[in-house]
């Protein structure tokens, strides 16, 4: 699992950086968007946050088993995702929106003026809620998960938790594996059908809270449960096989549909129940080629593994601040697209391994206090 985290992570950053150039929102766009891109990224769309929950709550479990108690654990989640995290909306953040309002909306003054008098006014600026967490929304959102978490392990009984793991196992078992969560996908799309937009704002997200959530909770449950083990050992390959032909799905529709032209009633269902079968199907095969094919040691994985939080909380800055300077040269998408990709492993890499050898740094920037 280790190597799927690394794995997902790493993909994250290259989604980003395709977010320049695809025709979507993003912060920082290209002058030259490439039009069809948007079906590829579908290919990866649906299950890289999900995908990022269940990981986060695989850790989560091993962690807890290390800290019995739940205030013990919640406390040093507390300090592991909150203390980076708030530093970041402080120090890391603030270039991304200043690159905004600059590039989308001429804001005349420099990245100080604008963190001194403009990124903490706790109210809107050129359509912006100042000041945010951006990307950071994903560790504010486990942080809550994981405290929600804690106070289950507190409040529950020991045989109210064994028979909810029972039942767990029970509903999973099996090729439930793939049918039980597709199932609850696709009832929450149609609950909010026709749809609902994902705000990151933590208290208007509720219809994607559930489906988190409970990603989450599917994996630290996955940890301890060989029954849900041997069932993704069974159906990986038919959840590989569900998650190709949801995604055939989606880009068929996607593709119908690049222009101002709007699907139909009976299209966006389609492609929302589309999208919940590829999605689950892409976690259940992953985690089964993990433990296929990538569960073995190598030097790399503990560097690489100790890097991906540092990693995740500077790279979006990087890639947003390089592609506003590169706005002003005028360079072919391709060309774009290697400068971004060199820029932000290179100054994630070198975010990462200053910061772990500093020992004040390294607390805020997601790693573990060095004793002794």
């Amino acid at each position: 699992m280790d190597w799927l985290r690394i794995g997902a992570f790493a993909l994250l950053i290259v989604y980003h950086i395709g977010m320049v150039f695809v025709p979507w929102n993003y912060h920082v766009k290209t002058a030259h968007p490439i039009e069809g891109l948007q079906i590829p990224m579908q290919a990866v769309n649906a299950w890289r946050l999900p995908l990022l929950f269940v990981v986060s709550g695989y850790a989560s479990r091993a962690i807890f088993g290390t800290r019995a108690a739940p205030g013990a654990f919640a406390w040093q989640r507390s300090l592991r995702l909150l203390v980076p995290a708030v530093t970041a909306i402080i120090v890391i953040i603030p270039p991304q929106p200043w690159v905004e309002i600059a590039t989308k909306n001429g804001y005349p003054h420099g990245l100080i003026h604008f963190w001194l008098h403009d990124y903490f006014r706790f109210g809107m600026l050129d359509g912006l809620v100042l000041p945010t967490w951006q990307h950071l929304w994903f560790v504010v959102y486990l942080w809550i998960y994981t405290m929600l978490l804690a106070l289950l392990l507190a409040a529950l009984p020991a045989r109210v938790k064994a028979a909810v793991a029972h039942g767990a196992d029970r509903a999973l078992g099996g090729a439930l594996i793939l049918a039980v969560p597709m199932a609850l996908l696709i009832g929450n799309w149609a609950y909010d059908y026709p749809g609902f937009p994902e705000t990151h704002a933590l208290i208007d997200d509720g219809p994607v809270h559930r489906p988190y959530f409970m990603m989450f909770l599917f994996g630290f449950h996955l940890r301890e449960s060989p029954a849900l083990w041997a069932a993704i050992r069974r159906w990986w390959g038919a959840g590989a096989v569900l998650a190709v032909l949801g995604y055939a799905v989606v880009a068929s529709i996607e593709l119908a549909y690049l222009g101002p032209a709007r699907m139909s009633p009976g299209e966006w269902f389609a492609f929302g129940a589309a999208r919940a079968v590829q999605s689950w199907g892409a976690i259940i095969a992953l985690i089964g080629i993990a433990d296929r094919f990538l569960n073995r040691d190598h030097p790399w994985r503990k560097v690489l593994n100790e890097g991906v939080f540092p990693f995740y909380l500077i790279h979006q800055t990087i890639i947003v601040v390089t592609q506003g300077e590169l706005l002003r040269f005028g360079l072919h998408p391709a060309a774009e697209f290697i400068v971004l990709l060199l820029a932000t492993l290179t100054g994630c890499w070198l975010f990462y391994r200053i910061g772990r050898e500093i020992a004040w740094l390294r607390p805020l920037i997601g790693l573990r206090v060095q004793r002794g």
